[in-house]
């Protein structure tokens, strides 16, 4: 009878689901060299090749994508057992500011499932500053946020994100008329950055929309109602960034940092597969 190693099973799975050896290591605290090969050991253990391999991408092959929904239920099997004498699950709150997460939270949190099933994650959505707050007070175990400015250097930038004038395809903006503009109620850094850009560039808007973060910002993006300043990585599906149609003015990137108090080697392991999740949903250039 064959026997499988649970930990390549699991490197298996990470690469499938970040679609990266490079991401797949982060998150197992490892090297890519070290995932590639408990990968190719379990190809050979097989007898069947699992994934097929690019310069630029990963992808299942036929015989992978089959073998994928079975090494997922290996895996929670294999944390159920190891779990059995009533151990406590762990639990982790973890700060996130509501400019990094949006449409594809459903998707971080499917990876998070399936590479720890018995993590308890708890996660807060709430501003930059306000995020910062709770971790300073020792309120949180982890912030991850947009870097606010120079004075606080620590953390561990994850990306940099990529801001554009995101918008509905169907946006319609008049030339002479002052732009409709989607926004985080003030104080907030991305409104900041997004309303000095257009007066610097001596463009006149109004706001039409204040929303509560990402989700209710782009509920009035796609439909339609305005324009606003997102991460494209975050930006609702279906929106397109719009500024140069409308010829307006770059946005800079902004570097998202990981603050972390607990120095248990359990959380660093959670927050370093979070963060290679996070990684993984950066768009492709």
């Amino acid at each position: 009878m064959k026997v499988l190693d649970p930990e390549a099973v699991q490197a298996f799975v990470l690469t499938a689901d970040l679609k990266s050896f490079t991401r797949a290591a982060e998150a197992m605290d490892s090297s890519q060299s070290a995932v590639s090969l408990k990968i190719k050991r379990l190809e050979d253990a097989l007898g069947r090749r699992l994934l097929e391999r690019t310069p630029r991408l990963v992808r299942l092959s036929v015989d992978g994508n089959a073998f994928l929904q079975p090494a997922r239920a290996f895996i929670a099997a294999h944390h159920s057992a190891l779990g059995c004498f009533g151990v406590p699950p762990r639990r982790l709150i973890v700060g996130v500011s509501h400019h990094i997460v949006g449409s594809e939270l459903p998707r971080l949190l499917r990876r998070m499932r399936d590479a720890e099933p018995g993590l308890v994650l708890e996660i807060r959505v709430a501003a930059s500053r306000d995020v910062l707050d709770q971790f300073d007070r020792g309120v949180i175990d982890a912030a991850i946020v947009l870097r606010q400015d120079s004075r606080r250097r620590s953390g561990e930038v994850i990306i940099q994100e990529a801001f554009g004038w995101m918008a509905s395809s169907d946006f319609e903006h008049h030339r002479g008329e002052p732009l409709r503009l989607a926004t985080q109620a003030d104080p907030c850094s991305v409104r900041s950055m997004a309303i000095e850009a257009l007066d610097g560039a001596g463009i006149t808007w109004t706001e039409v929309f204040v929303g509560g973060g990402v989700a209710t910002i782009g509920a009035a993006v796609s439909a339609g109602l305005a324009v606003a300043a997102l991460g494209r990585r975050v930006a609702p599906a279906g929106t397109i960034d719009v500024g140069g149609r409308l010829d307006l003015p770059a946005l800079p990137s902004r570097a998202v940092v990981l603050h972390l108090s607990r120095r248990d080697r359990e959380a660093r392991h959670s927050l370093k597969t979070l963060a290679a999740a996070i990684r993984a949903t950066a768009p492709r250039l």
